[in-house]
C-alpha cells in the first residue's frame, strides 16, 4: 500500500497539534508535509532543540536523548486509523517531517537517526 497522503496525527493530551501528510519515505522512514494548528506552537521549540542537539549526537549522545525524551514525553503520535504508536522517532523542521515508527518499543541504538 503506498502511504503517500495518508495523514497521521500528532497530539497532546488529546488536542490535535498537527497533521503529517505524507510526501513519501525510504524504508523505515516516512516524510511528510506539516499541517500545524495553533496548538503546535506550544512544541514548536521541543522539535527545534532536538534538531539542534541531533547534529552533535554521533559525538555527544546525551543532550539530543534528553531533547527527544522531552518530545516523547509530551507528544502522542497517531497512525492513519487513529491509533496511538507506541514507538516512534519523529523530527519536524518547519514545514517537513521525516520519522519511522514501531508497534513494539525501539532497541536502545535504533533510536539516532
Amino acid at each position: 500500500m503506498n502511504p503517500d497522503g495518508q495523514a497521521w496525527r500528532l497530539m497532546q493530551a488529546g488536542e490535535l497539534l498537527a497533521e503529517l501528510i505524507v510526501t513519501g519515505g525510504d524504508f523505515p522512514w516516512l516524510n511528510a508535509r506539516v499541517r500545524a494548528t495553533p496548538a503546535f506552537d506550544s512544541v514548536r521549540p521541543l522539535f527545534a532543540e532536538e534538531l539542534r542537539a541531533l547534529e552533535d549526537a554521533d559525538d555527544n549522545p546525551g543532550p539530543w536523548q534528553e531533547a527527544y525524551d522531552r518530545i516523547r514525553g509530551t507528544v502522542v503520535l497517531h497512525d492513519p486509523e487513529g491509533h496511538p504508536v507506541p514507538e516512534f522517532l519523529l523530527h519536524i523542521d518547519d514545514q517537513d517531517a521525516w520519522w519511522r515508527w514501531s508497534d513494539e518499543p525501539f532497541a536502545e541504538t535504533d533510536t539516532e537517526g
